[in-house]
């Protein structure tokens, strides 16, 4: 069953780079008591993800801040060395939170996994957004197989 608008975010660990190595981080400490813009990916790396939607998060950082956002976080089914090198290799810096779910339980969880075998990428995160307040699933885009638009930075600060 896939996660929808006014659902609570699952209980789940993910890890991120900080201090030189990877750290876990949990939903509870991600998402409590704040107001969290949260995208996912299939890859880092990858040619739509690091071309439109990391950078589009990472100028429009300001904007969404603006509205209300607290934290503006980036997930993709990679490790966290991975997220952890693109992050930096597009000058994310403080203001995108770059998660990993390595072995996609979080993704699943949200029910928001899609086979990406053909490719030869595994199971990996759908291309969507998503607003969650205190936790809660406040707005939901989840991109068509394909496309690059609901889930875009510029979407979300139209949404807010």
């Amino acid at each position: 069953m896939t996660i929808k608008i006014g659902d609570t975010i699952p209980s789940a660990t993910l890890m991120q780079m900080k201090d030189g190595g990877p750290k876990p981080v949990t939903t509870d400490e991600i998402f409590k008591g704040k107001k969290v813009a949260l995208f996912a990916l299939p890859g880092a790396f990858t040619p739509t993800c690091s071309a439109k939607h990391l950078p589009g998060y990472i100028n429009n950082a300001e904007d969404l801040k603006a509205k209300g956002i607290d934290t503006i976080a980036c997930l993709s089914v990679n490790d966290a060395f991975v997220m952890g090198a693109w992050g930096e290799s597009q000058g994310a810096g403080d203001k995108v939170m770059m998660l990993a779910d390595g072995n996609g339980d979080f993704t699943r969880a949200l029910g928001l996994e899609m086979d990406a075998r053909k490719f030869g990428m595994g199971r990996r995160s759908q291309r969507y957004s998503m607003v969650v307040d205190n936790g809660v699933v406040k707005a939901l885009n989840v991109e068509a197989p394909g496309a690059f638009e609901v889930s875009s930075a510029d979407h979300m600060v139209g949404l807010l």
